[in-house]
């Protein structure tokens, strides 16, 4: 059902609302999420809370992707990744629209050789167009315990964070400098893992042990505090929604900040700002010469 432009409004100015004092108790993977790749392969147990998707094959992963289609907010979830020897295999959390020209916001998970780390890849897609790639590598160990990912989209501003730590963030500029930026179409979550031989591990030079499958990844709890939105009518209503709120959403704290920098500083290990050979006619975007928090 489609959302009113005044119910939209609403709901955005409660959901951000909740948001500003931290993470919103969120439904289980029972209530928000439906299997809609290779549903043998997932599993949800702790009545609900708790989940796993695996990868049997080169041809048979697994995906979630949430009930709910919307326009801003966050969504965050724990996860602990394939242990051991993940080479070969990637796993997912991300938000995208349908269809061809979609929007999309990544968290893609990147494995490797046992007792080397995982690559943690984000990118962002307007109307189909991405090319926007940072990489890290991760301070801490994700296949011993639980971490937190959360994605937090806003008209002015995306954000990714780690245990709360955030580590990219990437700003509007489509009105002022033409840079695409998703604003138009309601978008999913999603989490998947997957295999991607031909370049997810040191460039694809090092292929999937398939003897040590299934990969399996862990994920403990789902919160979505959005904006609902299930067509055009009402990505206005979202925005408006927002309300006082809005400037909160367009800057980070000092402290914020200084823990991004330190972790770009020390775990980025690609910029596609840093990166010529990407580049279209060898010329730098115009974002990488933009402040970004």
């Amino acid at each position: 059902m489609v959302m009113g432009m005044q119910g939209a409004a609403l709901l955005a100015a409660v959901v951000f609302a909740s948001v500003l004092v931290g993470l919103a108790a969120g439904g289980n993977f029972y209530e928000e999420c439906d299997a809609t790749w290779e549903p043998q392969n997932c599993w949800a147990y702790d009545d609900g809370n708790r989940l796993s998707l695996a990868l049997v094959s080169s041809s048979s992963g697994s995906m979630i992707r949430s009930k709910k289609q919307f326009v801003y907010g966050t969504v965050s979830t724990m996860i602990q990744l394939v242990p051991g020897d993940s080479a070969g295999t990637v796993t997912t959390y991300y938000t995208s629209s349908l269809g061809d020209n979609h929007d999309e916001i990544d968290f893609e998970f990147l494995g490797n050789v046992t007792g080397q780390p995982y690559t943690i890849h984000t990118n962002v897609y307007a109307a189909g167009v991405g090319n926007k790639e940072m990489q890290f590598k991760p301070w801490f160990d994700p296949t011993t315990d639980y971490h937190n990912y959360t994605i937090s989209w806003a008209p002015c501003m995306i954000v990714w964070y780690i245990d709360g730590v955030p580590i990219r963030a990437f700003r509007n500029y489509a009105a002022s400098h033409g840079v695409a930026f998703p604003t138009t179409q309601p978008l999913y979550a999603y989490s998947s893992i997957w295999a991607a031989e031909d370049w997810a591990t040191q460039g694809g030079r090092v292929k999937a042990d398939w003897s040590k499958a299934p990969f399996v990844a862990s994920y403990h709890g789902i919160d979505l505090d959005v904006c609902e939105c299930y067509g055009g009518g009402c990505v206005a209503g979202c925005a408006a929604g927002l309300g006082d709120a809005a400037p909160r959403y367009c800057s980070l704290s000092t402290t914020q900040v200084g823990k991004m920098q330190w972790v770009q500083s020390n775990y980025r290990i690609y910029d596609y700002c840093a990166d010529p050979k990407r580049w279209i006619n060898g010329q730098k975007p115009v974002e990488c010469d933009l402040a970004q928090y």
